[in-house]
């Protein structure tokens, strides 16, 4: 058999060396036609029974199932490979065999055994306890195990990135993803890393080409990943202006400032799925510029628990202004000893909060306050039915944000328009 391939790929289709093999690129790049040409090549070679999953069972049909068909046919195997339809399989004469599933129907997975190769097409989609499944499957008494992941690059809050990459919350990193995008092929910890685009698939159209560049003018966020291939935050973030710097050079600024500075106590309350957010703030009210330099962050903590941990406060008598939709827990923390207040809460309070904040010119955020980095550095709106950004409404429950919101809450951030506002004013006057 001959068979023309991209040469970005040449060396993906041999390469078995290693057990994950993790393909991410942007569209029309060709991973997904290379990966089945691969599976078919080895399943030829050895008596192996490999599993293809997407999230939805019903869009194999149309797309894995298809690819593979295709190839099969494209190669002249069409007369001993037989691609069944019901259920979706493929069998080859010499005993190999691909089985296609989807994780909305879980329970198929319990039945099948022996499998020594999965392809996770669009990985991305699969949930994170989906993935682990899957590795528990993955299992035969001798031949080598093959775990193949591919996915267009989406958010690096997604399961995959931090699996594979990096996990800033959790202080882990496996290979920074800015290197594969620099060297291409990377080998790691038994996982193969390709990254690909549309320039490395040489049977485009340029008008395809020419479609994704222009992407770059009216949506740079759908440019990053289908011309580009690279993660990063997908959405409009709610905080461009935050930024994180060192801990002492955020003190220092403090210390040196102190005069100068407003000095805010937010506090948001939680216990299950919610946390604990307790923040210190620094303002400086000239500059505008918000400083974010020591937090409290835990969860499934009982009130008189939380009040031994934060008991530095009742020392210092510093002002806690809290969720006022917890009067109960408010009044708990006063007899204590703690300087606790109610922050108001009142319709349209979300919106007009979050505008507040925005209205800093600059919000830094001392590295050690890891927790806070975690949601607002990539904390972006939700979006309604027709791709419009909900002003008031995030990705994620951000309890740092909420804290913030709350210590904020009868401060003032006077913007351009309040200026040109107190301006004509004062014209008026005259």
């Amino acid at each position: 058999m001959e068979k023309e391939v991209n040469p970005r790929f040449e060396d993906f289709l041999f390469d078995w060396s290693t057990k994950f093999q993790f393909l991410v690129g942007g569209y029309g790049s060709s991973k997904s036609y290379h990966i089945a040409l691969k599976l078919i090549l080895k399943l030829l070679q050895e008596k192996r029974t490999a599993l293809v999953v997407r999230e939805v069972y019903d869009t194999h049909r149309d797309s894995t199932f298809s690819l593979l068909e295709e190839i099969i046919i494209d190669l002249g195997l069409d007369g001993n490979v037989k691609c069944l339809t019901s259920p979706l399989q493929i069998r080859f004469p010499n005993g190999s065999k691909i089985i296609f599933k989807g994780m909305d129907k879980p329970q198929k997975l319990k039945s099948i055994n022996n499998i020594s190769i999965v392809w996770l097409e669009e990985c991305s989609e699969i949930k994170y306890a989906g993935f682990k499944e899957l590795l528990g499957r993955l299992r035969h008494p001798t031949l080598k195990l093959h775990m193949i992941l591919s996915t267009n690059p989406i958010g690096t809050d997604n399961w995959s990135y931090k699996h594979f990459f990096k996990d800033d919350k959790n202080k882990r990193l496996i290979i920074d993803d800015e290197l594969l995008y620099e060297q291409k092929t990377i080998i790691i910890n038994d996982t193969y890393y390709h990254h690909s685009t549309a320039d490395d698939n040489l049977f485009l159209p340029e008008s395809y080409i020419a479609q994704l560049d222009e992407l770059e003018e009216y949506d740079p966020d759908l440019h990053r990943i289908a011309r580009l291939g690279r993660f990063g935050i997908n959405g409009v973030k709610v905080l461009p202006q935050f930024e994180v710097k060192p801990h002492d050079e955020i003190m220092d600024f403090i210390e040196s400032n102190r005069p100068f500075l407003t000095f805010r106590v937010g506090m948001d309350f939680g216990f299950e799925d919610s946390y604990n957010a307790l923040l210190r703030l620094a303002v400086d009210k000239q500059r505008k510029h918000l400083y974010i330099y020591w937090e409290y962050y835990k969860n499934k903590m009982t009130d008189d628990k939380t009040a031994i941990e934060i008991q530095e406060f009742k020392e210092t008598k510093e002002r806690i202004r809290a969720d006022n939709a917890e009067p109960k827990t408010i009044e708990y923390y006063r007899q204590q000893g703690f300087n606790m207040v109610g922050a108001k809460k009142f319709q349209g309070s979300r919106l007009q909060y979050t505008k507040k904040i925005k209205r800093f010119k600059k919000i830094y955020c001392s590295d050690q306050c890891t927790n806070t980095i975690f949601e607002l550095q990539p904390l972006t709106y939700k979006k309604n039915k027709n791709d419009e950004i909900i002003p008031d409404e995030f990705n994620i429950d951000p309890h740092t944000f909420s804290a913030i919101w709350y210590a904020l809450d009868d401060y003032e951030v006077a913007d351009l328009k309040d200026k040109v506002s107190m301006y004509e004013k004062l014209l008026g006057m005259r």
